[in-house]
């Protein structure tokens, strides 16, 4: 590693050796021991975060601002017990560059954070099955990782590159444990823990009042 006088695309603040073609940050391993998960749209004001853990599976809008201004956020996120690596975006009608990219930045958002001290857990993201070239640089393998199956099971299309990316992530990577944000398809299989969306709690509590 080393630092540099540039100020772009945070440059200035750390370059970190990268794995693969495109350099992308190594995130380390780690293991997960129970914790309430809570979006970082809430984690400003959460109370007990040592004891809860901040996922990212928002529109990007929402959490942009970690990769802009990296270091204001550093303190906050330091107070939780584990950090979810952010999910930009990586849809199948993106421009390539555009998908790397945004796997280069959850990377080097991963690697900045370790640096801290912050416990992070990859969320792993895949595009088609051209992104396998480098959707899975940089990942931990042995580790606890996360995944979000949100939008991508409402036809038959979706879910199977969903699935086509899942199988492909759980042979190279091997994770001890899977955190699975959204519905779990019945061909998962692994050693998953279900996190609830937030459209799943409010059906329950709908249905709950009847």
């Amino acid at each position: 590693m080393y630092r540099t006088q540039r100020n772009y695309e945070n440059v200035q603040r750390m370059l970190f050796d990268g794995i693969g073609e495109y350099d992308i940050p190594q995130i380390e391993p780690t293991q997960f021991n129970n914790a309430e998960f809570i979006g970082f749209n809430y984690a400003r004001n959460a109370k007990e975060p040592e004891n809860k853990a901040v996922h990212f599976f928002l529109d990007d809008y929402q959490f942009t601002r970690v990769w802009t201004e990296p270091d204001k956020y550093i303190p906050m996120l330091q107070r939780f017990k584990y950090v979810l690596t952010p999910d930009f975006s990586l849809y199948t009608d993106f421009p390539k560059p555009l998908q790397i990219y945004n796997h280069y930045r959850k990377h080097w958002i991963g690697a900045y954070w370790q640096m801290h001290g912050i416990n992070v857990i990859p969320t792993i993201c895949w595009s088609d099955q051209k992104s396998f070239e480098w959707c899975f640089d940089g990942e931990p393998t042995q580790s606890v990782v996360a995944v979000s199956s949100v939008g991508t099971q409402n036809n038959k299309e979706k879910k199977q590159c969903f699935l086509d990316g899942y199988h492909e992530m759980v042979e190279r990577l091997q994770p001890t444990q899977i955190i699975f944000y959204g519905r779990v398809p019945d061909e998962c299989k692994e050693n998953i823990i279900h996190i609830k969306q937030f459209s799943e709690k409010w059906h329950e509590a709908e249905v709950s009042q009847w």
